[in-house]
Formats: structure tokens, sequence, C-alpha cells
């Protein structure tokens, strides 16, 4: 009879706690909404901005007129950002540096990373140990700029696909890759049927390793499309400069009005600060198109290659 009693005192505890629970819940994803809706915010707000001041009307920018959507709608940015030479050049050759400097980098990445993930592979633990090194100690800027010269890359092409070619935390992302996703058992079914390496690596590995394919492309890619440091310390002629590079000294040193015909000085700054905002636009404009092709294989790639190292 007691615990016929008990009973019912006992849901109602468990209600209770079931209730509470619930609310815990509710008052934690409504904080995680609100949390994620102010990031969102912080990060969408400037991609709208810009995008709404680079179809706005010089005057509108320079006033500051624009806040969310554009104002005096005008694609004037953008025709004064294609009719000046030094943007196109600096286009083509940010489009030459990033897909030669992909193929290279993702080429040389594999070529390190699949042999070290081979237990079979004499002296793997030294030589990883030598490459993870370097992540945290390198030679420096000026005997980096030495080497360069002395192999005689300085103001060419290959200055900026040679010197940072490989990097080592795609190395650790590939090798972990091939070790937690390639199975020894393709390996030695490969040699009893006479399969040589070369084959195999083109026949099994690369189609079997499309996600990480993908995930070193899209890093190497956006890394090689957004740098200018090196093309500022190595290059000299402005007809190899990539588009950062111009994009820089437009932003920074407010060269990019040189080609601009304008009667007066004040129509010349506006069409300047208009410049700008076009040009950060088509600059991001690549890497906006690339991503949605490569996102599934970006995020599967890198939850196989963090599992373990």
């Amino acid at each position: 009879m007691s615990e016929l009693q008990s009973h019912p005192s006992r849901l109602a505890d468990k209600r209770k706690h079931t209730i509470r629970e619930s609310f815990g819940d509710r008052v934690f994803m409504t904080v995680t909404y609100i949390i994620l809706t102010v990031v969102l915010i912080a990060v969408l707000y400037p991609l709208i901005y810009i995008l709404s001041s680079s179809l706005s009307s010089p005057a509108a920018v320079s006033s500051g007129k624009v806040w969310l959507w554009p104002v005096d709608i005008t694609l004037a940015g953008y025709k004064a950002v294609l009719q000046n030479d030094q943007v196109i050049t600096g286009y083509a050759n940010s489009l030459f540096y990033t897909a030669c400097g992909t193929l290279i980098s993702v080429a040389l990445t594999i070529m390190i990373a699949y042999p070290l993930s081979k237990k079979t592979f004499v002296g793997r633990s030294p030589l990883m140990m030598f490459i993870t090194f370097t992540m945290l100690f390198s030679g420096g800027l000026i005997p980096t700029y030495l080497v360069v010269k002395f192999m005689g890359l300085i103001d060419t092409r290959w200055a900026l696909l040679i010197p940072n070619a490989i990097w080592v935390w795609q190395v650790i992302i590939a090798r972990t890759f091939f070790q937690n996703s390639i199975p020894e058992e393709l390996s030695e079914a490969a040699d009893i049927d006479g399969c040589s390496d070369i084959r195999f690596i083109f026949s099994v590995i690369l189609p079997l390793a499309k996600p990480i394919v993908a995930v070193l492309s899209l890093m190497y890619a956006v890394g090689q499309w957004n740098a200018y440091f090196d093309a500022l310390i190595y290059l000299k002629s402005q007809s190899l400069y990539p588009l950062q590079l111009i994009l820089r000294s437009i932003l920074i040193l407010n060269n990019g009005t040189g080609n601009i015909d304008a009667g007066e000085m004040v129509k010349m700054q506006q069409m300047a600060e208009l410049m700008k905002f076009s040009l950060i636009v088509m600059a991001s404009l690549p890497v906006l198109v690339i991503y949605p092709f490569v996102q599934r294989y970006f995020v599967q790639g890198m939850l196989i290659g963090s599992v373990k190292g």
C-alpha cells in the first residue's frame, strides 16, 4: 500500500525533472540562437555593405549615405575597374598563380603525404618530425630571400609558386586521410596483381582521395589567391603583380586613380573610393564561386583528416 501511495509522487518528481530539463534545453537553445544570430550579423553586414557600396553612386559612397542597401544604383565602379589596365593584368596574373600554384602544391603534398602514411616506409617518423619542425621554426625572411635570389627566382613567376608550394598542416591532414581511409589490403592486392606504384596511385588512390584533394585544392587556392606578401618582396615588375598587390596599392597607397579621367579632384577621390569597394567584390568573387562546388568534399575531408594524427 505504501508503494502505491509513493508511486504517484515518484511520477510527479520525474515529470518535474523532465520539465526542468526541457526548460533548461530551451534556454540553452535560445541563447545559442541569439549568439549565432549576432555572429551572423557581424559577419554578413560587412559583406552586404561592401556589395551595396560597390553598386552605389560615388557621391553616396563618399558622403556616407550607404548603410545597408545601394543608393543611386550604378555600375560606374565596375566600369572604372575594368578600364584600369593594371587591374586586368593583376586579375590575369592572380588566376595564373592560383591555378598553377594549386596544381603544384596539391601534387607535391600528395607525393609527400602518401609515402608517409605507409607503415612500410623506412624513416617516416624522423622525416615527419623534421617536416613538423618547420611549423615551429623557420629560417627567417632574410635567409629565405637569399635562397630565392640564389636560385634566380627574383622577379619571376616561379617566386610565387615554388618557395611556399608545400604547407605542413596540409601534409599532416593528407597523411592522416591516407592512413585512415585507404586500406592496406588495396596495396597488397595491387602488388599481387603486378600493379606498379604509379599506376596504383592514379588508378586507385586518387579516385578514392577526392575529398582530401578537394580540401587541399580549396586551401591552397584561397591562400594563393589572397597572397600578396611574397609578391611584395620578390617581384619588381608591375606586369607580374597579382591582383591582391594591386588592391593593396589602391586601398593603402591610394594609387588606383591613375587611369581615371576626372575633371575635378573631388570627383577623382569619389571614384577612387568607389573603385575600392568594386575591386574588393571582384577580388572575392572567384573564391565565392568555387566554394559551393567543393563544400561537401571539404566537410568530409576535414572530418576524416582530423580523427587522429
